[in-house]
């Protein structure tokens, strides 16, 4: 019983030592945050997303648990904002999609966040990153199909 305890204890010891050593390199060389993959320190220009319509229909697809038959969709354009901080492309999208048992949902308003000109994340309370935001008709994200 005492061999297995200490087996144990010598485990536990070994990865808490482990974890010292590798959480330094979890930082930036120039100590001021963590390591992130692009660039960018949040307040140069991004570059403005492209294929941005396309890169949005095919997230959403995997997004919607029911992409047929999206109603009332809108994009608008891609606009500069200060998300968390940092300077990002944010498209405005307003769509109604369909529940599970057929009905549909009041129509929604999401923000989708762009990093370095590729679709980053949704932002579900877009109601400050969007205000202001006009709407055109976005007929693409209605045709969507399985």
């Amino acid at each position: 019983m005492k061999q297995l305890t200490l087996r144990t204890s010598s485990k536990l010891a070994a990865i808490a030592l482990l974890s010292v050593p590798l959480a330094g390199c979890l930082t930036s060389d120039d100590g001021g945050g963590p390591t992130t993959f692009t660039d960018d320190r949040g307040v140069a220009n991004q570059p403005f997303p492209d294929r941005y319509r396309d890169q949005i229909l095919a997230f959403m697809r995997t997004y919607l648990n029911n992409p047929v038959g999206v109603r009332e969709a809108g994009i608008a354009e891609p606009v500069q904002r200060t998300v968390g901080g940092r300077l990002r492309y944010v498209v405005c999208l307003r769509y109604s999609a369909k529940e599970t048992d057929g009905n549909y949902r009041p129509a929604r308003e999401r923000g989708v966040m762009f990093v370095d000109g590729r679709l980053d994340r949704i932002l579900d309370n877009a109601a400050e990153s969007c205000a202001g935001a006009s709407y055109a008709a976005f007929p693409d994200l209605e045709k969507m199909s399985r």
